[in-house]
Protein backbone atom coordinates (compact mmCIF):
# COMPACT_ATOMS: atom_id res chain seq x y z
CA UNK A 1 0.00 0.00 0.00
CA UNK A 2 1.36 3.39 -0.93
CA UNK A 3 0.08 6.79 0.91
CA UNK A 4 0.92 10.04 0.48
CA UNK A 5 4.02 11.44 3.19
CA UNK A 6 4.62 14.49 4.37
CA UNK A 7 7.96 15.98 5.91
CA UNK A 8 7.82 18.78 8.20
CA UNK A 9 9.91 20.66 5.74
CA UNK A 10 8.92 24.02 4.00
CA UNK A 11 7.67 22.70 0.18
CA UNK A 12 8.58 24.50 -2.60
CA UNK A 13 6.73 24.34 -5.66
CA UNK A 14 7.05 22.41 -8.76
CA UNK A 15 5.98 24.25 -11.92
CA UNK A 16 3.60 22.87 -14.23
CA UNK A 17 5.75 21.24 -17.48
CA UNK A 18 4.82 21.07 -20.69
CA UNK A 19 4.43 17.14 -21.66
CA UNK A 20 4.56 18.19 -25.85
CA UNK A 21 7.23 16.69 -27.79
CA UNK A 22 7.89 20.22 -28.24
CA UNK A 23 9.05 22.38 -25.01
CA UNK A 24 7.87 25.84 -24.10
CA UNK A 25 9.78 26.11 -21.15
CA UNK A 26 13.23 28.26 -21.55
CA UNK A 27 16.18 26.48 -20.30
CA UNK A 28 16.81 28.96 -17.75
CA UNK A 29 13.53 28.17 -16.25
CA UNK A 30 15.41 26.52 -13.16
CA UNK A 31 12.40 27.42 -11.02
CA UNK A 32 10.74 24.22 -12.23
CA UNK A 33 13.82 21.97 -11.62
CA UNK A 34 13.74 22.57 -7.69
CA UNK A 35 12.77 19.41 -5.52
CA UNK A 36 9.90 19.07 -3.64
CA UNK A 37 11.24 17.60 -0.35
CA UNK A 38 7.17 16.92 0.97
CA UNK A 39 5.83 15.45 -2.56
CA UNK A 40 6.21 11.57 -1.93
CA UNK A 41 5.13 8.30 -1.04
CA UNK A 42 5.81 5.64 1.45
CA UNK A 43 6.66 2.10 0.05
CA UNK A 44 8.07 -1.12 0.98
CA UNK A 45 10.29 -3.37 -0.60
CA UNK A 46 11.41 -7.07 0.66
CA UNK A 47 14.51 -8.63 -0.14
CA UNK A 48 15.56 -12.44 -0.78
CA UNK A 49 16.26 -12.44 2.36
CA UNK A 50 13.24 -11.68 3.96
CA UNK A 51 13.96 -8.30 5.10
CA UNK A 52 11.72 -5.59 4.18
CA UNK A 53 13.22 -1.96 3.73
CA UNK A 54 10.76 0.90 3.77
CA UNK A 55 11.48 4.08 2.12
CA UNK A 56 9.89 7.48 0.78
CA UNK A 57 9.02 7.19 -3.09
CA UNK A 58 9.53 10.56 -5.11
CA UNK A 59 8.47 9.79 -8.47
CA UNK A 60 7.95 11.11 -12.06
CA UNK A 61 10.07 14.31 -11.61
CA UNK A 62 11.14 15.94 -14.58
CA UNK A 63 14.88 16.97 -14.86
CA UNK A 64 15.04 19.08 -17.92
CA UNK A 65 12.68 22.22 -18.69
CA UNK A 66 12.66 21.89 -22.44
CA UNK A 67 11.10 18.11 -22.52
CA UNK A 68 11.61 16.38 -25.90
CA UNK A 69 9.75 12.66 -24.86
CA UNK A 70 7.73 13.10 -21.59
CA UNK A 71 7.74 8.92 -21.42
CA UNK A 72 11.03 8.73 -20.75
CA UNK A 73 13.03 12.16 -19.55
CA UNK A 74 12.21 12.26 -15.88
CA UNK A 75 13.46 10.46 -12.82
CA UNK A 76 12.77 8.58 -9.09
CA UNK A 77 14.41 9.27 -5.78
CA UNK A 78 14.17 6.46 -3.29
CA UNK A 79 15.51 7.26 0.43
CA UNK A 80 15.50 4.67 3.07
CA UNK A 81 13.43 5.79 6.12
CA UNK A 82 16.27 5.86 8.60
CA UNK A 83 18.20 8.21 6.71
CA UNK A 84 17.17 11.72 7.82
CA UNK A 85 15.56 14.51 5.68
CA UNK A 86 18.74 16.80 6.86
CA UNK A 87 21.51 14.18 5.94
CA UNK A 88 24.00 15.25 3.75
CA UNK A 89 26.54 12.91 3.55
CA UNK A 90 24.82 9.42 2.35
CA UNK A 91 25.71 8.50 -1.03
CA UNK A 92 23.92 8.46 -3.88
CA UNK A 93 23.34 5.55 -6.20
CA UNK A 94 22.48 6.00 -9.60
CA UNK A 95 21.12 3.40 -11.43
CA UNK A 96 20.55 3.34 -15.59
CA UNK A 97 18.72 0.67 -16.82
CA UNK A 98 20.01 1.31 -20.57
CA UNK A 99 20.12 -1.86 -22.69
CA UNK A 100 20.98 -2.14 -26.44
CA UNK A 101 21.16 1.53 -26.76
CA UNK A 102 17.34 1.64 -26.46
CA UNK A 103 15.01 3.80 -24.05
CA UNK A 104 15.21 3.18 -20.84
CA UNK A 105 11.94 3.69 -18.04
CA UNK A 106 12.38 5.45 -14.75
CA UNK A 107 11.67 2.23 -12.90
CA UNK A 108 11.22 1.34 -8.99
CA UNK A 109 14.06 -0.34 -6.62
CA UNK A 110 13.88 -3.88 -7.47
CA UNK A 111 14.96 -6.85 -4.96
CA UNK A 112 16.88 -8.54 -7.91
CA UNK A 113 19.45 -5.84 -8.85
CA UNK A 114 21.56 -3.36 -6.92
CA UNK A 115 18.70 -1.01 -6.35
CA UNK A 116 16.87 -3.25 -3.62
CA UNK A 117 20.59 -3.78 -2.15
CA UNK A 118 21.73 -0.24 -1.65
CA UNK A 119 18.06 0.86 -0.10
CA UNK A 120 19.29 -2.26 1.87
CA UNK A 121 22.53 -0.38 2.71
CA UNK A 122 21.00 3.02 3.57
CA UNK A 123 21.99 4.58 0.29
CA UNK A 124 19.09 6.65 -1.75
CA UNK A 125 18.28 5.37 -4.55
CA UNK A 126 17.84 7.32 -8.52
CA UNK A 127 16.91 5.81 -10.96
CA UNK A 128 16.52 7.91 -14.16
CA UNK A 129 14.89 7.24 -17.49
CA UNK A 130 16.54 8.25 -21.02
CA UNK A 131 15.74 8.39 -24.42
CA UNK A 132 17.14 5.59 -26.47
CA UNK A 133 17.47 5.31 -30.35
CA UNK A 134 13.75 3.68 -30.62
CA UNK A 135 12.03 6.83 -28.90
CA UNK A 136 9.87 9.15 -30.81
CA UNK A 137 7.27 11.42 -30.85
CA UNK A 138 4.53 12.91 -33.31
CA UNK A 139 5.07 15.57 -34.79
CA UNK A 140 2.05 18.49 -35.55
CA UNK A 141 2.11 17.42 -39.06
CA UNK A 142 1.41 13.52 -38.05
CA UNK A 143 4.75 12.66 -38.52
CA UNK A 144 7.03 10.64 -36.38
CA UNK A 145 9.94 11.87 -34.74
CA UNK A 146 13.04 9.90 -33.28
CA UNK A 147 13.71 11.68 -30.25
CA UNK A 148 16.47 9.51 -28.65
CA UNK A 149 19.55 9.10 -31.72
CA UNK A 150 23.05 9.79 -30.01
CA UNK A 151 24.14 11.44 -27.85
CA UNK A 152 20.29 11.75 -26.49
CA UNK A 153 20.91 8.70 -23.82
CA UNK A 154 23.76 10.25 -22.23
CA UNK A 155 22.65 13.81 -22.29
CA UNK A 156 19.54 12.52 -20.32
CA UNK A 157 21.69 10.86 -17.81
CA UNK A 158 23.71 13.84 -17.39
CA UNK A 159 20.64 16.51 -17.06
CA UNK A 160 20.04 13.55 -14.18
CA UNK A 161 22.68 14.37 -12.72
CA UNK A 162 22.94 17.99 -12.81
CA UNK A 163 19.59 17.70 -11.10
CA UNK A 164 20.62 16.20 -8.60
CA UNK A 165 23.74 18.47 -8.00
CA UNK A 166 21.51 21.02 -7.88
CA UNK A 167 19.10 19.96 -5.61
CA UNK A 168 21.81 19.01 -3.38
CA UNK A 169 20.12 21.20 -0.74
CA UNK A 170 16.59 19.99 -0.88
CA UNK A 171 17.82 16.36 -1.27
CA UNK A 172 19.07 14.38 1.33
CA UNK A 173 22.53 12.86 0.42
CA UNK A 174 25.96 13.93 -0.94
CA UNK A 175 25.64 14.69 -4.33
CA UNK A 176 29.23 14.80 -4.18
CA UNK A 177 28.83 11.50 -3.78
CA UNK A 178 27.21 9.91 -6.65
CA UNK A 179 27.62 6.41 -8.18
CA UNK A 180 26.59 5.25 -11.27
CA UNK A 181 25.70 1.99 -12.56
CA UNK A 182 24.64 0.14 -15.82
CA UNK A 183 24.92 -2.78 -17.23
CA UNK A 184 26.15 -3.86 -21.41
CA UNK A 185 24.71 -0.16 -23.07
CA UNK A 186 24.17 1.02 -19.16
CA UNK A 187 27.84 0.25 -18.28
CA UNK A 188 28.84 2.63 -21.52
CA UNK A 189 26.62 5.30 -20.01
CA UNK A 190 28.10 4.76 -16.42
CA UNK A 191 31.62 5.05 -18.21
CA UNK A 192 30.55 8.11 -19.95
CA UNK A 193 29.59 9.77 -16.98
CA UNK A 194 32.69 9.29 -15.21
CA UNK A 195 34.90 9.96 -17.96
CA UNK A 196 32.81 13.49 -19.45
CA UNK A 197 31.93 15.23 -16.22
CA UNK A 198 31.63 18.83 -17.48
CA UNK A 199 32.95 18.63 -20.46
CA UNK A 200 31.96 21.53 -22.60
CA UNK A 201 31.25 19.33 -25.61
CA UNK A 202 28.04 18.41 -24.36
CA UNK A 203 26.92 21.97 -23.05
CA UNK A 204 25.36 23.01 -26.39
CA UNK A 205 22.96 19.67 -25.66
CA UNK A 206 22.55 20.37 -22.17
CA UNK A 207 21.45 23.62 -23.00
CA UNK A 208 18.99 22.87 -25.48
CA UNK A 209 17.64 20.05 -23.37
CA UNK A 210 16.94 22.80 -20.51
CA UNK A 211 19.25 20.94 -17.86
CA UNK A 212 19.74 22.18 -14.56
CA UNK A 213 22.77 25.08 -14.45
CA UNK A 214 24.88 22.37 -12.37
CA UNK A 215 28.16 20.21 -12.45
CA UNK A 216 27.11 16.75 -14.21
CA UNK A 217 30.59 15.06 -12.81
CA UNK A 218 30.21 11.81 -10.69
CA UNK A 219 32.21 10.41 -7.89
CA UNK A 220 32.24 6.29 -8.56
CA UNK A 221 31.65 4.68 -11.99
CA UNK A 222 29.89 0.75 -11.93
CA UNK A 223 30.37 -0.34 -15.47
CA UNK A 224 29.30 -4.32 -15.93
CA UNK A 225 30.21 -5.49 -19.61
CA UNK A 226 30.44 -1.73 -21.14
CA UNK A 227 29.44 -1.97 -24.49
CA UNK A 228 32.01 1.29 -25.51
CA UNK A 229 34.91 2.21 -28.45
CA UNK A 230 32.62 1.45 -30.77
CA UNK A 231 34.77 2.70 -33.89
CA UNK A 232 36.84 -0.17 -33.00
CA UNK A 233 34.72 -2.35 -31.57
CA UNK A 234 34.62 -4.47 -34.87
CA UNK A 235 38.13 -5.06 -35.13
CA UNK A 236 39.08 -5.48 -31.62
CA UNK A 237 36.50 -8.31 -31.86
CA UNK A 238 38.17 -10.15 -35.39
CA UNK A 239 41.59 -9.55 -33.65
CA UNK A 240 40.49 -11.89 -30.08
CA UNK A 241 38.40 -14.05 -32.16
CA UNK A 242 40.37 -14.89 -35.03
CA UNK A 243 41.25 -18.73 -33.82
CA UNK A 244 37.91 -19.49 -33.69
CA UNK A 245 37.22 -18.82 -37.73
CA UNK A 246 36.66 -22.07 -38.97
CA UNK A 247 36.39 -24.25 -35.73
CA UNK A 248 33.53 -23.54 -33.26
CA UNK A 249 32.69 -20.40 -35.82
CA UNK A 250 32.25 -21.36 -39.17
CA UNK A 251 31.97 -18.38 -41.57
CA UNK A 252 31.07 -17.57 -45.61
CA UNK A 253 34.22 -16.86 -47.72
CA UNK A 254 33.48 -13.20 -47.86
CA UNK A 255 33.02 -13.28 -43.09
CA UNK A 256 36.14 -14.66 -43.13
CA UNK A 257 37.48 -12.07 -45.47
CA UNK A 258 35.92 -9.50 -43.61
CA UNK A 259 37.06 -10.91 -40.48
CA UNK A 260 41.13 -10.69 -41.64
CA UNK A 261 41.09 -7.33 -42.62
CA UNK A 262 39.15 -6.13 -39.40
CA UNK A 263 41.71 -8.11 -37.10
CA UNK A 264 44.95 -7.03 -39.08
CA UNK A 265 43.55 -3.26 -38.75
CA UNK A 266 43.50 -3.57 -34.96
CA UNK A 267 47.03 -3.57 -33.63
CA UNK A 268 47.44 0.05 -35.31
CA UNK A 269 44.66 1.36 -32.73
CA UNK A 270 45.94 -0.63 -29.96
CA UNK A 271 49.28 0.36 -30.01
CA UNK A 272 48.11 4.00 -30.31
CA UNK A 273 46.96 3.78 -27.11
CA UNK A 274 50.12 3.65 -25.59
CA UNK A 275 49.04 1.13 -22.50
CA UNK A 276 51.60 0.05 -19.78
CA UNK A 277 51.08 -2.93 -17.36
CA UNK A 278 51.09 -1.40 -13.81
CA UNK A 279 54.56 -2.53 -12.93
CA UNK A 280 55.44 -0.04 -16.18
CA UNK A 281 56.27 -2.47 -19.31
CA UNK A 282 54.54 -1.23 -22.39
CA UNK A 283 51.60 -3.03 -23.60
CA UNK A 284 51.62 -3.50 -27.50
CA UNK A 285 49.83 -6.36 -30.06
CA UNK A 286 52.71 -8.26 -29.19
CA UNK A 287 52.63 -9.17 -25.72
CA UNK A 288 48.64 -8.25 -25.66
CA UNK A 289 47.20 -11.33 -25.34
CA UNK A 290 49.58 -12.68 -22.43
CA UNK A 291 47.96 -9.33 -20.72
CA UNK A 292 44.72 -10.84 -21.35
CA UNK A 293 45.47 -14.02 -19.80
CA UNK A 294 46.91 -12.83 -16.56
CA UNK A 295 42.98 -11.97 -16.00
CA UNK A 296 42.00 -15.08 -16.97
CA UNK A 297 44.36 -17.19 -14.84
CA UNK A 298 42.98 -14.21 -11.63
CA UNK A 299 39.50 -15.39 -12.48
CA UNK A 300 39.56 -19.29 -13.24
CA UNK A 301 42.43 -19.28 -9.68
CA UNK A 302 39.37 -17.45 -8.24
CA UNK A 303 36.88 -19.76 -9.50
CA UNK A 304 39.31 -22.65 -8.16
CA UNK A 305 39.62 -21.29 -4.74
CA UNK A 306 35.52 -20.91 -4.40
CA UNK A 307 35.19 -24.86 -6.05
CA UNK A 308 33.27 -23.43 -8.79
CA UNK A 309 34.19 -26.24 -12.07
CA UNK A 310 36.63 -25.37 -14.03
CA UNK A 311 36.00 -27.24 -17.35
CA UNK A 312 38.45 -29.50 -18.83
CA UNK A 313 37.78 -28.36 -22.64
CA UNK A 314 38.49 -24.78 -21.29
CA UNK A 315 42.20 -24.93 -21.61
CA UNK A 316 43.40 -24.45 -18.23
CA UNK A 317 46.71 -25.54 -16.94
CA UNK A 318 46.87 -26.59 -13.34
CA UNK A 319 49.80 -27.56 -11.32
CA UNK A 320 49.73 -29.04 -8.19
CA UNK A 321 51.98 -27.48 -4.97
CA UNK A 322 52.15 -28.39 -1.46
CA UNK A 323 48.81 -30.64 -2.05
CA UNK A 324 47.08 -27.45 -3.18
CA UNK A 325 45.84 -27.19 -6.98
CA UNK A 326 46.84 -24.09 -8.77
CA UNK A 327 46.28 -22.65 -12.18
CA UNK A 328 49.54 -22.34 -13.81
CA UNK A 329 48.40 -20.95 -17.24
CA UNK A 330 45.31 -21.06 -19.83
CA UNK A 331 45.79 -21.94 -23.60
CA UNK A 332 43.92 -18.74 -24.98
CA UNK A 333 43.02 -20.55 -28.31
CA UNK A 334 41.20 -23.70 -26.79
CA UNK A 335 39.49 -20.70 -23.96
CA UNK A 336 38.39 -18.71 -26.52
CA UNK A 337 36.96 -21.84 -28.84
CA UNK A 338 34.98 -23.05 -25.24
CA UNK A 339 33.26 -19.16 -24.93
CA UNK A 340 31.84 -20.32 -28.45
CA UNK A 341 30.97 -23.36 -28.15
CA UNK A 342 28.62 -22.17 -25.33
CA UNK A 343 27.42 -19.02 -27.45
CA UNK A 344 27.91 -18.68 -31.24
CA UNK A 345 29.60 -15.14 -31.93
CA UNK A 346 28.26 -12.87 -33.47
CA UNK A 347 28.82 -12.15 -37.40
CA UNK A 348 31.47 -9.80 -39.00
CA UNK A 349 31.27 -7.23 -38.37
CA UNK A 350 29.87 -7.74 -35.02
CA UNK A 351 28.91 -3.76 -34.63
CA UNK A 352 28.42 -2.23 -37.78
CA UNK A 353 26.98 -4.57 -39.93
CA UNK A 354 24.42 -2.41 -42.15
CA UNK A 355 24.78 -3.02 -45.47
CA UNK A 356 27.99 -5.16 -45.55
CA UNK A 357 27.32 -8.89 -44.28
CA UNK A 358 23.65 -8.29 -43.28
CA UNK A 359 21.07 -5.33 -44.60
CA UNK A 360 19.65 -5.34 -41.31
CA UNK A 361 20.24 -2.58 -39.02
CA UNK A 362 22.65 -3.57 -35.33
CA UNK A 363 21.91 -1.51 -32.10
CA UNK A 364 24.53 0.27 -32.78
CA UNK A 365 23.88 1.47 -36.48
CA UNK A 366 20.36 2.72 -34.84
CA UNK A 367 21.92 4.36 -32.46
CA UNK A 368 23.83 6.96 -34.86
CA UNK A 369 20.72 7.42 -37.28
CA UNK A 370 18.42 10.56 -37.77
CA UNK A 371 15.47 12.07 -36.42
CA UNK A 372 13.54 10.52 -39.37
CA UNK A 373 14.54 6.79 -38.48
CA UNK A 374 16.99 6.05 -41.08
CA UNK A 375 20.34 4.04 -39.18
CA UNK A 376 23.68 4.53 -40.54
CA UNK A 377 27.27 2.97 -40.49
CA UNK A 378 29.68 5.04 -38.27
CA UNK A 379 33.03 2.90 -39.22
CA UNK A 380 35.25 3.96 -42.49
CA UNK A 381 35.26 0.22 -43.36
CA UNK A 382 31.71 -0.89 -43.26
CA UNK A 383 30.55 2.35 -44.47
CA UNK A 384 33.03 1.75 -47.98
CA UNK A 385 32.20 -1.47 -47.86
CA UNK A 386 28.71 -1.09 -47.92
CA UNK A 387 28.82 2.12 -50.31
CA UNK A 388 31.60 0.13 -52.79
CA UNK A 389 33.08 3.88 -52.44
CA UNK A 390 36.82 3.40 -51.31
CA UNK A 391 36.83 6.87 -51.09
CA UNK A 392 33.58 7.29 -48.56
CA UNK A 393 34.04 9.48 -45.76
CA UNK A 394 32.04 10.01 -42.59
CA UNK A 395 29.70 13.04 -42.42
CA UNK A 396 31.58 15.13 -39.81
CA UNK A 397 28.36 15.79 -37.65
CA UNK A 398 28.06 12.13 -37.61
CA UNK A 399 31.72 12.01 -36.66
CA UNK A 400 31.24 14.07 -33.47
CA UNK A 401 28.51 12.46 -32.22
CA UNK A 402 30.68 9.09 -32.30
CA UNK A 403 33.24 10.77 -30.63
CA UNK A 404 31.60 12.42 -27.81
CA UNK A 405 29.99 8.92 -27.10
CA UNK A 406 33.44 6.68 -26.47
CA UNK A 407 34.80 7.41 -22.85
CA UNK A 408 38.05 6.65 -24.22
CA UNK A 409 38.31 9.88 -26.19
CA UNK A 410 37.58 11.74 -22.26
CA UNK A 411 40.12 9.79 -19.99
CA UNK A 412 42.92 12.23 -20.56
CA UNK A 413 40.71 14.82 -21.80
CA UNK A 414 42.20 17.81 -19.43
CA UNK A 415 38.70 19.30 -20.14
CA UNK A 416 36.37 16.64 -18.43
CA UNK A 417 36.10 16.14 -14.36
CA UNK A 418 36.59 12.00 -14.16
CA UNK A 419 35.21 9.49 -11.79
CA UNK A 420 38.02 8.82 -8.94
CA UNK A 421 36.92 5.26 -8.62
CA UNK A 422 35.38 2.56 -10.92
CA UNK A 423 34.18 -0.77 -10.71
CA UNK A 424 34.85 -2.95 -14.13
CA UNK A 425 33.16 -6.15 -15.13
CA UNK A 426 33.22 -8.15 -17.54
CA UNK A 427 32.35 -11.92 -17.76
CA UNK A 428 35.33 -13.84 -18.80
CA UNK A 429 32.00 -15.96 -20.76
CA UNK A 430 30.63 -13.11 -22.01
CA UNK A 431 31.10 -12.33 -25.72
CA UNK A 432 28.88 -9.17 -26.87
CA UNK A 433 31.85 -7.21 -27.33
CA UNK A 434 35.63 -8.64 -27.06
CA UNK A 435 37.94 -8.66 -23.94
CA UNK A 436 40.28 -5.75 -25.16
CA UNK A 437 37.44 -3.37 -24.93
CA UNK A 438 36.84 -3.37 -21.58
CA UNK A 439 40.55 -4.21 -20.15
CA UNK A 440 41.85 -0.88 -22.68
CA UNK A 441 39.83 1.30 -20.37
CA UNK A 442 40.55 -0.36 -17.04
CA UNK A 443 44.24 -0.34 -18.14
CA UNK A 444 43.91 3.42 -19.23
CA UNK A 445 41.92 4.81 -16.29
CA UNK A 446 44.68 2.46 -14.48
CA UNK A 447 47.64 4.40 -16.42
CA UNK A 448 45.82 7.62 -15.28
CA UNK A 449 45.84 7.77 -12.30
CA UNK A 450 42.61 6.80 -10.93
CA UNK A 451 41.38 3.86 -8.86
CA UNK A 452 40.08 0.88 -10.72
CA UNK A 453 38.67 -2.45 -9.38
CA UNK A 454 38.72 -4.94 -12.58
CA UNK A 455 38.00 -8.39 -13.34
CA UNK A 456 36.62 -11.17 -15.38
CA UNK A 457 34.55 -12.85 -13.13
CA UNK A 458 34.99 -16.67 -14.13
CA UNK A 459 32.14 -18.38 -15.95
CA UNK A 460 29.87 -14.80 -16.29
CA UNK A 461 28.48 -14.75 -19.45
CA UNK A 462 26.62 -10.71 -20.45
CA UNK A 463 25.04 -10.04 -16.98
CA UNK A 464 25.33 -7.26 -14.12
CA UNK A 465 24.75 -6.64 -10.98
CA UNK A 466 26.21 -9.88 -9.61
CA UNK A 467 28.09 -10.61 -6.73
CA UNK A 468 26.46 -7.75 -4.51
CA UNK A 469 28.18 -8.54 -1.46
CA UNK A 470 31.96 -8.13 -3.68
CA UNK A 471 30.34 -4.78 -4.79
CA UNK A 472 28.56 -2.98 -2.07
CA UNK A 473 31.80 -4.04 -0.29
CA UNK A 474 33.84 -1.81 -2.58
CA UNK A 475 31.70 1.10 -2.03
CA UNK A 476 31.48 1.11 2.23
CA UNK A 477 35.52 1.09 1.15
CA UNK A 478 35.41 3.95 -1.19
CA UNK A 479 33.23 6.06 0.82
CA UNK A 480 34.03 5.75 4.05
Amino acid sequence: MTRLYRLPIASFLIMGISFFSTAFAQPNDENSLRFDPQKCTQKEITLPNGETIHYRAYERIYYVTNIEDSAYQFLNIYIPDNVDPTDNKTPIFLRTYVGGYMSAAAMEPSKNDATGRALQEGYIVCIPGSRGWDASTMTADGKKRFTGRAPATLIDLKAAVRYLRYNDDLIPGDAEKIITDGTSAGGAMSALLGTTGNHPDYDPYLHRAGAANARDDIFAAVCFCPIIDLEHADMAYEWMYRPTNGNERPLSEIQRKISEELANAYPDYLNSLNLKKEDGPPLTDKNYLEYIKTFLVESAQKAKDEQEDIPENAGIILMTKKGKETVKDIQIDRYLNYIVSKQALKTPPAFDQQGVSSEQSTPENCLFGDVSGNSVNFTLYSLRRATGNPQAKIDPELQKRIRIMNPMNYVQEPQSTKASYWYIRHGALDRDTSFPVPINLATLLRNSGYSVDFALPWNRPHTGDYRLDELFNWIRSITQ
